[in-house]
């Protein structure tokens, strides 16, 4: 296993400047300034239930709207991912969860497996949550399975409140991540029939 499971990624565009640093196996520190106060709130959820160090600091242009700063995010937190896990060895692979909060239950599954697929079925009932367009966390969550090349399927059986429903999603996916990214201390090499999890 990559005994360094750290990344720290820079994105600069027309768009965006993003700072990201990830370690995999830290205790659930975040730093987080994106200048969107209810992302910055998920990204915190994130950290804490995947039980990683996360910061970033992103500057985006707010004055269009909230779509390039989350998007980027779920951009670089995916290429964080996918460098700070190496060549995979030792890792569980595989991880999932589903977790109520409060009337919500969400179901997430992901797949290290080095290919991108996205299913997302969760329906929010507000298109706003404060000032924060619902339809974001959809793009986040695409736009970081994308860039890990994971499988990542995220399921809404029910829910009322479009705050409890993301919260829900941020945590379940949190914690199936924490579970794949997890050592298996019965997995030597990487765990795959291939010999590879690279694509």
């Amino acid at each position: 296993m990559n005994m360094s499971r750290t990344a720290t990624i820079q994105r600069r565009t027309n768009e965006t400047e993003i700072e990201l640093a990830l370690d995999l196996d830290g205790s659930g520190n975040a730093q987080i300034a994106t200048g969107v106060g209810f992302f910055d709130h998920m990204l915190t959820l994130l950290a804490k239930h995947a039980a990683f160090d996360l910061t970033v600091c992103a500057k985006g242009d707010l004055h269009v709207d909230q779509h390039h700063t989350v998007e980027d995010v779920g951009i670089c937190f995916g290429q964080a991912l996918r460098q700070a896990l190496g060549d995979k060895s030792g890792i569980r692979r595989y991880g999932h969860f589903t977790l109520p909060m409060d009337e919500t239950l969400v179901t997430s599954a992901v797949d290290l497996g080095g290919r991108f697929s996205f299913v997302f079925e969760a329906a929010f009932p507000s298109a706003k949550i404060g000032d924060f367009d619902s339809e974001l966390v959809e793009d986040f969550w695409q736009a970081a399975a994308a860039n890990a090349l994971a499988n990542l399927h995220v399921v809404l059986h029910h829910g009322r409140n479009s705050h409890h429903i993301s919260e829900g999603i941020f945590k379940a996916t949190a914690r199936a991540l924490r579970m794949a990214v997890e050592a298996d201390p019965r997995m030597t090499g990487v765990p795959s029939t291939k010999g590879t999890l690279g694509g």
